[in-house]
């Protein structure tokens, strides 16, 4: 009972200090925040957050690292064997909802401060499972089309997932993607429908 006691207040003390970073990532760059400041909005003392992180970047690193795992897992099923394919909605609905799930993060990586590196890495790991999967499911298609396509798709998808943040993510991810696959697979006349 006491150990899950500990967990819990383990649990609640990273919320508040990823809440209080997220919120200050939101109005300056990294290198403007000091951990005086995150724990006085966080409302925990340094040694607090010096039990859990070494600095104000391994803060950062764990939260891009769990966003990163989250991210890989939606992105498996895009891995099936051949025959076992999954539906587009209901793979695009896993990475929207894992999107939505992290929407703090996702506002963070679109905004004025975001880490382009680790932007640039979760688009590449999607990168590297679509092409493997519409390698497999496009046997016609060269590698040059699917990069283009991806790379057609992907920034598209990011302008939905801006617009979704800008409505506040009332829609459902499901909602979000089946107009992804609706444009994906019908271009302008997705607006016909």
């Amino acid at each position: 009972m006491k150990r899950t006691m500990e967990d819990h207040r383990v649990k609640v003390t990273k919320m508040l200090i990823r809440k209080a970073f997220i919120g200050l990532l939101l109005q300056k760059p990294i290198q403007s925040i000091s951990v005086k400041e995150l724990c006085s909005l966080a409302g925990i003392n340094r040694g607090t957050f010096y039990t859990h992180y070494e600095d104000i970047y391994g803060l950062l690193g764990e939260i891009e690292d769990d966003m990163q795992e989250a991210f890989q897992k939606t992105l498996e099923p895009l891995l099936l064997p051949k025959g076992r394919e999954e539906n587009l909605v209901e793979i695009c609905t896993g990475i929207f909802q894992c999107l939505k799930d992290n929407s703090d993060m996702c506002i963070i990586m679109l905004g004025d401060y975001s880490d382009k590196q680790f932007v640039a890495r979760l688009l590449n790991m999607g990168k590297e499972k679509c092409m493997e999967a519409y390698s497999r499911y496009f046997q016609n298609a060269t590698a040059r089309q699917i990069e283009f396509f991806y790379s057609f798709a992907s920034t598209g998808c990011i302008g939905l997932l801006r617009q979704w943040l800008n409505e506040g993510m009332e829609s459902s991810a499901r909602e979000i993607a089946q107009t992804a696959e609706g444009i994906m697979l019908h271009g302008i006349r997705f607006l016909e429908k």
